[in-house]
């Protein structure tokens, strides 16, 4: 008894590029809805406008603040943050997105661009 199985590889390829897009799209997402949860401490506005930026990899995206002192504030809730920009400034900016309310938010999100764009 002998089983023949036959890939198809366009298939697979699309599958791979429609799951690496729809990454994409999902950090450009997350990003969008951390901006506008008002979440990130704000003084300038450097380090949420300019030093947070999606980076694409060759596997999907991921989101990246890059500014030094973002370690720093992230860890340290006893920090008096400003709350004249960002209305919920302050540490553990991404953990409603990791552990709270917004825990599904990445997972549906990511689900409704790969049905887009798998066709699917």
């Amino acid at each position: 008894m002998g089983i023949d199985v036959k890939l198809d590889m366009q298939a697979i390829k699309a599958l791979e590029e429609a799951a690496r897009l729809s990454a994409l799209s999902t950090m450009e997402q997350l990003h969008t809805d951390l901006v506008s949860a008002q979440t990130m401490p704000f003084d300038t506005g450097d380090m949420q406008n300019n030093q947070t930026f999606v980076d694409q990899t060759e596997e999907g995206a991921v989101l990246v603040t890059g500014s030094p002192q973002a370690r720093r504030l992230y860890y340290h809730p006893e920090y008096n943050f400003q709350h004249g920009h960002n209305a919920n400034a302050g540490a553990a900016w991404l953990d409603p997105y990791i552990s709270g309310d917004k825990s599904d938010f990445v997972q549906k999100a990511f689900t409704a661009e790969f049905k887009k764009k798998a066709g699917v």
